[in-house]
């Protein structure tokens, strides 16, 4: 299952694509229905753009891995990636599975990793919050480090 939502503000818009995999996804539905928490994030509705932005929420296997790495090769340049709940950032409670892959920056590089089993629909919006500043170069470890920034958006 795989859902759109757009986040603008100013020249910065974020094209969220969940590839919901198991039970993280009905979290991420949730956090897509807070209207207004999203509101406050630039969200809004119209035609689908071409996403550039993958949430990856549930267990990621081995099968269903080259599927996961295609639709990441199929983002719109800059691409980035949100990894949504334990399962995803580290094959959660399944790791120890011959055909869990053990999160899914084996595949494709993660940009912010959201912890929980769920994780709540709160921390998805807390993670795009978080992408938000680490593009426009605001964000800050819990030491008060400014993490590096990522490339502009160009869309």
């Amino acid at each position: 299952m795989t859902t759109a939502t757009v986040l603008s503000r100013g020249a910065l818009r974020l094209v969220l694509l969940d590839l919901g995999l198991a039970c993280c996804a009905v979290e991420y539905a949730s956090a897509a229905l807070l209207g207004d928490a999203l509101s406050l994030l630039g969200a809004t509705e119209g035609p689908l753009p071409v996403a550039n932005v993958l949430v990856v929420s549930g267990t990621l296997t081995d099968r269903i891995a080259p599927a996961v790495r295609r639709l990441y090769d199929g983002l719109a340049e800059p691409r980035r990636v949100i990894s949504f709940g334990a399962c995803a950032n580290s094959g959660g409670p399944y790791w120890d599975s011959y055909s869990v892959t053990k999160g899914v920056d084996q595949l494709v590089p993660v940009h912010v990793s959201v912890p929980g089993c769920p994780p709540r629909p709160e921390a998805l919006i807390y993670a795009v919050m978080q992408l938000q500043k680490k593009v426009r170069g605001e964000a800050f470890d819990n030491y008060g480090t400014q993490l590096p920034m990522v490339d502009a958006w160009t869309r």
